[in-house]
């Protein structure tokens, strides 16, 4: 599951083998000795070889997904967002970080926003622009 899924996430990004590898050493410079390469990922993508259980960690900080979910234990990526809120977590928008009152304002509106979606009808058509996040 793990070679199937590292070659879906990188595709997915449209990033070559040599771009990943650039990107792991550029995020994760801390091992001079134990750089990343092409042929390395590679041959986790194939199923040749086995990346150790770091190699793995810097895959799923990278992706932004759980080692759990590039492992294959679990099969898709599911957080709730309100305990995610009040988790520990540092959570950030557009690389800026969120305050303690900024995780409970934005709550309050999420739950005010599906609360309030129960008094609303849906006729069928789209009110609102779609959200174009590929800038």
């Amino acid at each position: 599951m793990f070679p199937e899924r590292l070659k879906a996430l990188r595709t997915g990004k449209h990033i070559t083998l040599a771009e990943l590898a650039t990107e792991l050493n550029r995020q994760f410079p801390s091992d001079k000795h134990h750089e990343n390469t092409a042929s390395q990922i590679g041959n986790w993508e194939r199923g040749i070889r086995n990346p150790s259980y770091v190699e793995v960690r810097k895959l799923a900080t990278y992706f932004g997904i759980s080692m759990d979910y590039l492992s294959g234990r679990v099969d898709s990526e599911k957080t709730d967002l309100s305990k995610l809120f009040i988790s520990g977590t540092e959570l950030y928008f557009n690389e800026q970080r969120l305050t303690g009152n900024d995780r409970y304002e934005i709550y309050q509106l999420i739950d005010g926003f599906l609360h309030g979606k129960q008094g609303r009808h849906d006729d069928g058509h789209d009110t609102q622009e779609e959200l174009d996040l590929n800038y």
